[in-house]
């Protein structure tokens, strides 16, 4: 018996009859899995396309990096069996792993390494990490097939972490112009099928190089962005985990139900309320300042969050190295948020529009925001976008203000970039970002972390809100899913069944 597309009552009656919710949470087999996630992507090459949902499905599982982070943040050898840095952090040197190959049957080696980083790197593109990573190699040399050395234009010792990212993913240079429809890698799992606007589906890949470790044969991603319709497949035994469990109002039900087990985590998210800085009268300082003060961090969590995140006051979460807590500098003041405004000669009301993409934190989050706003002047038309929209046309600077949670750790370096889609250009911020990358390792760099916050903060260039939460959940006997996610993945190559 299969069920699906169940609404929220029907599950909850169907699973009430006696020994029915055994029978059906036995019948998938130990070797196959199926997962929700709130965002189907565009794309599924993640070093062409932004949008971090493309690497919680392919990153880890179809393609690899030359390092990889684990679920506590450190950073592991992966198709690099080992590096090394020069004493002034601008040389790397790589020595990967001999004997790997890509599902396509040609050789991972040092020149599909200076491919792929070349290829980061060009003039043309769009690779999200770019201008933070690529653009400071200045230049790729290949000694040996099994050795690549990375010159800095500047030191970097976050290097092999970014190089753990999804946007560093090592690509076949016989099918990389095809990637973003058939991904083809060196991991474990390769790309069965893409059913849009419903699944993924992954299976195993008999030539990976360790094989005999995989226990999942099959893995489908499902697209559920709908808060109800996540709690009815999770008791219906349409879906055996959802790791960004998006209905956190349900947690409660979830937790008391011996049948599934929910893991509550930490996450690299800064969620924001993003302010298109060319448009007026975004573009005064005084009224993005009046945006901040008129939001109330603390209820946006507690009511659209359930209190599962924390406030953040600039783009940075507690858990990075050199964070400060800058949640004071715009306390919730409404009669400030007003008076900023008059101050700015912004006549009331201010009509604005609000683009909502699917996750409930923006949708329900909007609805908040909006009302807050309300109060001190300022209507926020709501407008309801699909992901697909979103990427369309917010991100690319289409919007007034839309709420979006950015899920990438140390990505500071998108306000160095004008054309990143809040539109910010500030000579004093890229001063300081490259002071930082000129500095030495150790204290210099960490208090130039805070003072790059602080100038964000100043100039108010979104008005930053939270530090969510992951909740994961899962059927009982599901083992290895993350509880955290210091980076956007779902490493399959860990998860089996006891």
């Amino acid at each position: 018996m299969t069920i699906r597309r169940r609404t929220l009552a029907q599950a909850a009656a169907l699973l009430s009859l006696p020994g029915l919710s055994a029978d059906l949470f036995a019948q998938r087999a130990k070797d196959s899995l199926v997962l929700g996630m709130v965002l189907e992507p565009t794309s599924l090459d993640p070093t062409s396309a932004p949008a971090a949902a493309i690497g919680e499905i392919v990153h880890y599982n179809v393609l690899e990096g030359l390092t990889k982070i684990n679920a506590a943040g450190a950073v592991l050898p992966l198709l690099a069996e080992d590096w090394s840095s020069e004493p002034d952090g601008k040389s790397y040197t790589f020595k990967l792993r001999k004997g790997v190959k890509f599902q396509d049957g040609s050789a991972f080696d040092a020149a599909a390494v200076k491919f792929s980083f070349e290829r980061a790197k060009a003039p043309d593109s769009t690779n999200k990490a770019k201008k933070g990573v690529f653009d400071n190699i200045s230049s790729i040399s290949t000694p040996d097939p099994l050795v690549v050395i990375l010159t800095l234009n500047n030191p970097d010792a976050t290097l092999p972490f970014r190089l753990g990212e999804n946007t560093a993913v090592i690509l076949s240079p016989k099918s990389a112009a095809t990637a973003a429809t058939q991904p083809v890698g060196t991991g474990p799992y390769r790309l069965d099928s893409w059913q849009k606007g419903s699944a993924v589906n992954l299976v195993k890949w008999d030539g990976y190089r360790d094989a005999a470790a995989i226990k999942l044969r099959r893995v489908s991603f499902r697209f559920i962005n709908d808060n109800a319709a996540q709690v009815a497949a999770l008791l219906a035994g349409d879906i055996d985990g959802m790791p960004r469990f998006g209905a956190v109002q349900n947690i409660k039900q979830f937790q008391a139900d011996k049948r599934f087990t929910v893991e509550i985590g930490s996450t690299a998210g800064k969620g924001i309320l993003a302010i298109n800085n060319k448009k007026k009268p975004l573009d005064d300082v005084r009224v993005r300042r009046a945006i901040m003060h008129a939001i109330d961090r603390q209820a946006f969590i507690d009511g659209v969050l359930e209190g599962l995140g924390k406030p953040i006051g600039s783009h940075a979460t507690p858990a990075d190295v050199g964070y400060i807590d800058l949640t004071g500098v715009y306390p919730f003041n409404p009669d400030k948020a007003r008076a900023l405004l008059k101050e700015a000669g912004v006549s009331s009301p201010l009509n604005l529009s609000l683009s909502l993409p699917p996750p409930s934190y923006a949708r329900k989050g909007g609805e908040v925001v909006a009302a807050m706003l309300a109060k001190v002047g300022i209507i926020a038309k709501i407008e309801n976008v699909e992901w697909a929209q979103w990427l369309a046309g917010p991100f690319k600077g289409n919007f007034d203000l839309t709420i979006i949670n950015h899920v990438e750790p140390l990505d500071y370096m998108q306000y160095a970039n004008p054309q990143y889609y809040w539109g910010y250009d500030s000579k004093a911020f890229n001063e300081l970002a490259k002071k930082r990358a000129e500095a030495g390792r150790g204290k210099a760099q960490v208090a130039l972390y805070g003072d790059l916050q602080r100038q964000i903060t100043t100039d108010a260039v979104n008005a930053f809100i939270f530090n969510p939460t992951q909740v994961s959940i899962s059927r009982k006997g599901l083992k290895g899913l993350w509880a955290s996610s210091p980076i956007a993945a779902n490493d399959l190559s860990q998860v089996s069944w006891s």
